[in-house]
């Protein structure tokens, strides 16, 4: 899924989902995740205490994407970034 923010419409960040997190997202309107690496679900916010509020879930044209408009408690990225996408790379 891609996230954004629902009054910049910057990207904040991207990642996965299933019906579970889908589910614990639609329940708690905070971003859930499902992490493939460590194979279990997680709350965006969880440790660093920067949620997002999820305002608004749309489907793409063949409904296999999803894009979450969100409120950030703060930074979105791990590194402190508010976006996961501040590598520009030199075209």
């Amino acid at each position: 899924m891609i996230v954004q923010n629902v009054d910049s419409r910057d990207v904040l960040m991207l990642g996965f989902t299933n019906r579970e997190a889908m589910e614990r997202t639609l329940e708690t309107k905070t971003a859930w995740f499902w992490s493939r690496s460590r194979k279990k679900l997680w709350n965006k916010g969880e440790t660093s205490g920067n949620f997002l509020h999820v305002k608004e879930i749309f489907a793409d044209c063949d409904t296999d994407t999803l894009l979450y408009l969100c409120v950030p408690d703060g930074p979105t990225c791990h590194t402190g970034a508010d976006s996961c996408f501040f590598n520009r790379i030199a075209l």
